[in-house]
């Protein structure tokens, strides 16, 4: 064979490879429609586009995932102003899903807004991210990339979390160090504890937290042993769900408020209505009792549907 073609063989297949390696099938999309119109709308057509080449074609883990089993999730940035020439202000909301075993639905795993979004962004700018230099040559540029790795950590970590146990680890890990070695300057926040309850800082806390561990334990079961045991036996899988809620419960008791705990019910209250309403009266009084207790946003909700 020559070795022009050999060589043409081999670097077909490593990019076939790599294609096939990516983690996440993400869709970013950049709303603007707050944002004065003397600003050219193409900037943030740009700006859309760089994103999500920097999600999907990035390598964030050393695992190799095929097409099918890439994470499926949304990050959806809607400015709201211009805090001064090139620099933005608004919220990202993150959401990602989780195929159930046997069955074509995609469970909800990640449902998260984040208020607290500021950055500089020129059109063209090099979209750029190195976990050895989270912050960058310039603070506020190099601030909408550290939040997006961050928060794809995150989905990745969630994502192993609810397949083996504690698989999430490395990357709840590397969230954090995001958060240790953030950008920081005026007008940057959500990374620092006095930054407010519920931010970046304290979501990563409290996963990394040792004394709150068995909410990976809860990830575990509630997918897992759950969601994707529900083909094979229902009134088992909805035992593991409940074993779910109770330590859930049992970590609220001790450790009231957590971030966390709001975060893990985040979209989930009609996919455990749903499953719960099949159940006998039994498994949905016992349901319903630690639901209300745990998820209080929707504890009317629960008290309702689950008679």
């Amino acid at each position: 064979m020559p070795k022009k073609t050999f060589l043409a063989i081999i670097i077909l297949m490593a990019s076939t490879i790599c294609g096939e390696a990516q983690e996440l099938n993400a869709k970013v999309t950049v709303l603007a429609n707050q944002i004065p119109t003397t600003i050219p709308r193409k900037t943030f057509q740009t700006l859309q586009t760089g994103l999500n080449n920097f999600i999907n074609k990035r390598k964030w883990s050393s695992d190799v995932f095929e097409p099918n089993e890439r994470i499926q999730c949304n990050f959806l940035i809607n400015l709201q102003s211009v805090v001064e020439t090139d620099v933005y202000k608004g919220t990202l909301t993150v959401q990602s899903g989780r195929p159930v075993y046997n069955t074509s639905y995609l469970a909800p795993v990640f449902n998260f807004q984040d208020v607290d979004i500021t950055f500089r962004y020129q059109e063209f700018q090099p979209l750029e991210f190195n976990e050895n230099r989270v912050a960058g040559t310039e603070p506020l540029a190099a601030n909408l990339t550290a939040i997006l790795a961050y928060y794809v950590n995150l989905i990745l970590a969630l994502d192993y979390d609810s397949f083996s146990p504690r698989g999430g680890d490395p990357y709840f890990q590397k969230a954090i160090n995001i958060v240790n070695s953030a950008p920081d300057g005026r007008g940057i926040g959500g990374w620092k504890p006095f930054d407010g309850q519920r931010n970046r800082y304290w979501l990563a806390e409290n996963f990394m937290n040792s004394r709150y561990t068995v909410v990976h334990d809860a990830y575990y079961t509630y997918y897992r042993m759950g969601l994707d045991k529900m083909y094979e036996n229902e009134a088992e899988s909805r035992e593991q769900l409940i074993n779910c809620f109770s330590m859930l419960s049992t970590l609220n008791t001790e450790s009231p408020n957590l971030m966390v705990m709001s975060f893990f019910f985040q979209g989930k209250s009609e996919e455990i209505i749903r499953i719960f309403k099949k159940a006998g009266p039994q498994d949905k009084m016992r349901a319903a009792e630690l639901l209300q207790r745990i998820d209080v946003t929707n504890a009317a909700k629960y008290k309702e549907e689950l008679k």
